[in-house]
């Protein structure tokens, strides 16, 4: 386990982890939901079907990524794990290669020779895995691998996302249907892309743009495969 910080401040790196599980999960959420009842309703479906294939669409799409994320970001902490595993092998066989190691990182980003064999030895004095972690392998409290945790953000944020167009066709005629679920999900990409952004400092306009394009070109492709099929059929 890496060492946390002492100091209290926050910074926007730190939520990347639950913030890239949550808005990946709305925003699949949102877009699947809706494309696929789009599609539905584009074959001429009843609304009982459209309504049954959102409500299939969040069960599934929720389980769907509380699995993808959990094997991913489980791949994920196994491998840092092997990386410490072996750097706790390299420190206990060759501790001297690695201090020579670690003070090179630091002469190369900028110390003089001295000072960097310095600050290497008391790092390693401190704790030697921590630091080669953290300066040769990149691993720091940011980059922990949560699995359970990504695997329920990211099941909560789909359920959530779904129940927006699920509630708009609800509310629906048949008639609307179509209507009612494109405008309730460009809004809500807007509102998503937007906080998304907000929340990680990034430009609110590129954030609800990138978000909202995305969404509008997965339901304009699936409702005309829809149309097309119900044609067809």
């Amino acid at each position: 386990m890496l060492r946390r910080k002492l100091h209290s401040e926050v910074h926007r790196s730190n939520r990347i982890g639950w913030l890239r599980a949550a808005v990946l999960g709305a925003n699949d959420g949102i877009i699947s939901t809706a494309s696929l009842m789009l599609g539905v309703a584009a074959g001429r479906a009843d609304m009982q079907t459209i309504l049954l294939a959102g409500v299939a669409a969040l069960v599934a799409g929720s389980m769907s990524m509380a699995a993808g994320e959990y094997v991913s970001v489980s791949t994920q902490a196994d491998t840092q794990a092997a990386d410490l595993e072996r750097e706790r092998a390299e420190l206990e066989q060759n501790p001297a290669g690695e201090l020579h190691e670690l003070t090179h990182i630091y002469i190369n980003r900028g110390l003089d020779s001295s000072l960097a064999r310095q600050v290497a030895e008391q790092l390693m004095a401190h704790d030697a895995l921590d630091a080669h972690a953290r300066e040769e392998l990149g691993l720091t409290e940011t980059s922990d691998a949560h699995p359970v945790q990504a695997a329920l953000v990211s099941a909560s944020s789909f359920s959530l996302g779904s129940l927006l167009p699920l509630l708009a066709v609800a509310l629906a005629s048949h008639a609307t249907a179509m209507l009612t679920i494109s405008s309730v999900t460009v809004v809500a990409l807007i509102l998503l892309g937007t906080l998304g952004a907000y929340t990680g400092g990034a430009s609110l306009f590129k954030g609800a743009l990138r978000v909202t394009f995305w969404g509008i070109l997965a339901m304009a492709i699936t409702s005309g495969v829809g149309a097309l099929f119900g044609h067809i059929g």
